[in-house]
């Protein structure tokens, strides 16, 4: 993590003494919070993230900021303070009121924000198995929910295997997603990954692939998929905010096919994308 934090209106020391017991929120995971890359100084797809984190919060009747350029003018602060222009910007908006254990707060909600600098994911990534570890049926299903910590243990576990990340399955024994990422396949021209009705998170890079980011020959859509159709497709590949889209080599000690280009060809999509996004921000910027 880097030097300097936000909190709320204030870019402090990362190891300032600014928290309170008594944020409801801070005990009890009650807050949204979102993963952004930054880009040569921007804040990469910031209006996907907001939109998400304002839909969550909704749900998790966590109180929001009414308005993107809150966050957003408050982000590009602690970005210029720690010099993060290439980073991961980590955001959280934290419930401050409710329930027994309630302490004296001036605000309904907090704003805290780090970053640090881009992890090295390697070249591909091997994947571990969970079952049972989404319920699809909960109405809260896909929500980025600050209490986070049953991903983190199941995460831990895996990398005490020497898998670098999880499958998750749902209650009837289908792929959802990693404990971080989305989960993709391709079958000769025709990539897939789960529906949110299995219970994973409407991640930012799951939405650019199967809506904005286009490569020529491919196609992007949902299914249901089975860890039989993981070990039978072209290719396999994890997306997330700081993965791009990383591919998978092995589940669980079976080698996985590697004979597919769909992954290839939508990477590089992406990568324009990313890079057109970054040249229209900075020339939206005040000079």
């Amino acid at each position: 993590m880097h030097r300097f934090v936000l909190h709320n209106d204030e870019i402090r020391e990362a190891s300032a003494k600014v928290l309170s017991p008594g944020q409801v929120g801070l005990l009890s995971g009650w807050g949204v919070f979102s993963t952004i890359r930054v880009a040569a100084g921007v804040l990469f797809a910031f209006e996907r993230h907001w939109e998400r984190m304002r839909r969550d919060a909704a749900a998790l009747r966590v109180p929001f900021p009414d308005a993107p350029d809150y966050i957003r003018s408050r982000l590009g602060r602690l970005v210029e303070a720690n010099q993060a222009h290439d980073a991961t910007l980590r955001v959280v908006v934290v419930r401050n009121g409710g329930g027994t254990w309630e302490g004296p707060n001036e605000r309904d909600f907090d704003l805290i924000a780090l970053t640090a600098g881009l992890t090295d994911w390697g070249q591909a990534v091997t994947l571990a198995v969970r079952e049972n570890a989404r319920h699809s049926a909960c109405v809260l299903a896909g929500a980025k929910v600050l209490s986070w910590a049953f991903n983190l243990t199941w995460l831990e576990e895996a990398q005490a295997r020497g898998f670098g990340e999880v499958i998750l399955l749902d209650e009837r024994g289908e792929v959802s997603e990693c404990t971080s990422a989305n989960i993709f396949i391709s079958q000769g021209n025709q990539v897939w990954t789960p529906p949110l009705s299995a219970g994973c998170l409407p991640g930012v890079t799951r939405e650019l692939l199967l809506g904005e980011v286009r490569a020529a020959g491919v196609s992007a859509g949902e299914r249901s998929l089975s860890l039989q159709d993981l070990e039978e497709a072209d290719e396999v590949f994890i997306t997330s905010t700081t993965r791009d889209l990383l591919p998978v080599t092995l589940i669980e000690g079976r080698a996985l096919q590697r004979s597919g280009w769909a992954r290839s060809l939508l990477a590089q999509a992406y990568n324009r994308y990313l890079e057109d996004y970054v040249a229209r921000s900075r020339h939206r910027l005040p000079s």
